[in-house]
């Protein structure tokens, strides 16, 4: 059966009713799809769950998938990062194709049923995932707990390791106890005729205030009015474990507070890949008869997309300057799977004389899969191609819509493949905030290395 020709598209997910939940139908189902990937192998080099599948299968009994036992269908589940780059770049099979394939959400009913049967989630994916809480306490012991998570605390390191499973090796994000404000609004901006509210997300509220103060200074700037409104993390963390139902509830209560702030006439901006995927995609499919969420899903925008929006219908206001370097570009699955074009390249070509690399290869990070240690060593792998262009492009800074990923990258990059010092100062971090040196908002002493 040939591919389908049409553009990809994602029914809701029937996480309420009972044949979702039931192992049979999964089973069957799992063996459906990974019999027709056997036949197609198109997405071996994506993440680890297609090789791990087809090892599987070739040095089953008779090298086909009737001879592989169903106990290590969990472990390709575990594998896939939700990334959704089979489904919107290789699959040929993907719905309104009538084997209608969507591989990241099979792989997410998997995991959820796995859930549903041990009772809860993985103890640590679960700790990891309550960001808020965790994001709390780090803004109140920020100095003691950034001392002991730091990478050169090499014995507390060992021991963390050792106790809770986060790999000595990994760069963890580090906790900001600075709080951000809005700066004055340019009222002679050429976008003061828009309003716009900022979701800051949990990794900008806790981790990197330097996204959330780059972001509110160039809206700013611009003239947009501007405000912040957080309730709570978005859930792709909970997300990425199989909690789908908890998802429900954070959708529920984020949508319906973003409710007067839309009919006010706010836009609403997401700062990071991950939180824009959740409420303009995931949440509609998880809650498709919601009001409120499909209102948000509406008018919910990328940080990216919002600005280049901006200089394409207003215009930008003038005081940008050359960066000093080249920029390697990771393109982050979550803002690729968004359907919106390359919005963080056409944002950074708007800087003068930006000197741009794509890189479009997964960073290898897939959220808790680079911080664990059954898991960190792979994810390394996964992303060492991507870093390898990074390092022939030799840039100044590695930026990505998706921090954590071009934390990431920068690592591997500097430890694995040039295996050096002399790139110590790669800069790592979000394309608004490149921007926002750009302008001179943010020194890029600030970005992370």
């Amino acid at each position: 059966m040939e591919g389908s020709t049409q553009a990809p598209i994602r029914h809701p997910i029937p996480w309420r009713e009972d044949d979702f939940w039931d192992q049979l139908s999964l089973d069957d189902e799992l063996r459906r799809v990974f019999d027709i990937c056997h036949g197609c192998r198109r997405c071996f080099n994506l993440c680890d769950s297609f090789p791990q599948l087809f090892d599987l299968i070739d040095e089953s009994e008779s090298g086909e998938l009737d001879t592989v036992s169903s106990n290590a269908f969990p472990k390709i589940a575990d594998s896939c990062t939700l990334c959704d780059m089979c489904f919107l770049t290789k699959c040929p099979y993907v719905p309104p194709h009538e084997f209608n394939i969507d591989f990241p959400h099979l792989m997410l009913r998997a995991r959820a049923v796995e859930v549903e049967k041990k009772g809860q989630p993985p103890f640590l994916q679960n700790q990891l995932a309550q960001t808020d809480r965790n994001g709390k306490l780090g803004k109140s012991f920020g100095f003691i707990l950034n001392f002991f998570t730091n990478i050169n605390n090499k014995i507390f390191r060992r021991i963390l390791n050792y106790l809770i499973g986060i790999d000595y090796k990994v760069i963890l994000p580090r906790f900001d106890m600075k709080k951000f404000h809005i700066p004055s609004i340019n009222i002679e901006g050429k976008a003061k005729k828009r309003k716009a509210v900022v979701y800051t997300s949990c990794y900008a509220n806790y981790n990197r205030t330097e996204i959330a103060e780059a972001s509110l200074a160039v809206l700013a700037a611009q003239g947009v009015e501007i405000k912040v409104h957080y309730p709570e993390c978005c859930g792709m963390p909970l997300l990425e474990q199989g909690n789908i139902e908890q998802v429900s509830v954070s959708a529920e209560i984020i949508s319906q507070s973003f409710v007067d702030f839309i009919e006010d006439g706010y836009d609403v901006i997401t700062l990071t890949s991950s939180c824009a995927l959740m409420m303009k995609y995931e949440w509609p499919l998880i809650l498709p008869e919601n009001k409120s969420v499909k209102l948000l899903s509406e008018n919910t925008y990328d940080i990216d997309e919002y600005i280049v929006d901006i200089s394409k219908n207003e215009g930008l206001v003038d005081g940008m300057k050359p960066v000093d370097g080249g920029i390697s570009l990771h393109l982050a699955c979550h803002s690729r799977a968004q359907n919106m074009g390359a919005k963080s390249n056409e944002l950074l070509k708007l800087i003068p004389e930006a000197d741009i690399s794509i890189v479009e290869r997964c960073s290898g990070h897939g959220g808790t899969f680079g911080v664990l240690t059954p898991t960190h060593d792979l994810a390394r792998k996964v992303g060492k191609p991507a870093a390898r262009q990074v390092a022939k492009a030799d840039p100044s800074f590695v930026i990505s819509s998706c921090p954590l990923a071009s934390k990431h990258l920068s690592q591997i990059t500097k430890e694995d493949v040039i295996k050096g010092n002399e790139k110590s100062q790669i800069k790592s971090g979000h394309p608004i905030e490149l921007m926002a040196v750009s302008y001179g908002f943010l020194n890029k002493d600030e970005m992370s290395e």
